[in-house]
C-alpha cells in the first residue's frame, strides 16, 4: 500500500427497498473514527447517537468503536485502529456499520477498490441514491411507515408527521433526492471535541 493509496466504499442501508447508497473515497491512513465522521456526513446522519463498526472474521467478531469504560463488552478502539489493518480487496472486504443503537441503522461498508490518490481533497462522495431517513423515526420499519403517512394526505396523523419533519430540521423532506455535490465533510478532528464517550 503506498501512502497515497484511496480506498473506495459503497456504503449501502440495509433492509432499504429500493437501496439507500453512497460511494465514498477516503484515505488509506483513515482510522475508523475518520471513516465514522464520513460515513455519517455522506449518508446525512447528525451524529446524535453512538455507533460501531463490526467485522466477521470466521467465528470471530471484530468489533471497533469508542470504547467507554463501563462497558462490558469488548472492543477495539476506533481512534486506533487504521481502516488498512482491517480492509482488503481479497481478505475482508466488508464491515458492518451500526449508527443508532435504538433505531439500528445498520450499513454494509463494501471495500470496492484501492485506487491511486490524484493529489486533490479527500474524502470525496461520488453518487449515491435517495435520502437520508430522519433522525429517530423507529429505525427501518419506522421509516417506511413514516413515508406511507406523508404520502396520504387524508392520513389522521400527515399533518403532524409534516409538523414533526419540520421542527427536526427536514422541510420539504423527499426521501427520493440525494445530490452528492451538496455533501459536506466535517473534519474528523474537530468532530471529535465534542464526542463524549
Amino acid at each position: 500500500m503506498a501512502n497515497g493509496d484511496i480506498y473506495q466504499f459503497k456504503v449501502t442501508l440495509r433492509g432499504s427497498k429500493p437501496p439507500i447508497w453512497r460511494r465514498i473515497q477516503v484515505p488509506a491512513n483513515y482510522n475508523f473514527w475518520d471513516l465514522h465522521v464520513a460515513i455519517a456526513d455522506v449518508m446525512g446522519w447528525k451524529d446524535y447517537h453512538l455507533h460501531l463498526f463490526e467485522f466477521s472474521k470466521g467465528h470471530q467478531h471484530v468489533r471497533i468503536t469508542t470504547p467507554h469504560p463501563d462497558d462490558f463488552e469488548e472492543f477495539l478502539n476506533e481512534n486506533v485502529e487504521k481502516i488498512a489493518e482491517h480492509f482488503s480487496v481479497d481478505g475482508s472486504p466488508k464491515a458492518m456499520y451500526e449508527y443508532d443503537f435504538g433505531d439500528k441503522w445498520q450499513h454494509d461498508v463494501v471495500l470496492e477498490k484501492i485506487v491511486a490518490s490524484d493529489g486533490g481533497e479527500y474524502p470525496r462522495c461520488f453518487t449515491g441514491k435517495r435520502a437520508c431517513p430522519p433522525e429517530d423515526c423507529g429505525g427501518i420499519y419506522g421509516f417506511y411507515d413514516l413515508l406511507k403517512t406523508l404520502a396520504n394526505e387524508n392520513h389522521p396523523e400527515h399533518a403532524e408527521i409534516v409538523e414533526w419533519l419540520e421542527d427536526c430540521g427536514y422541510d420539504n423532506y423527499n426521501p427520493a433526492q440525494f445530490d452528492a455535490s451538496k455533501v459536506v465533510f466535517e473534519d474528523p478532528v474537530e468532530r471529535a471535541k465534542f464526542n463524549v464517550p
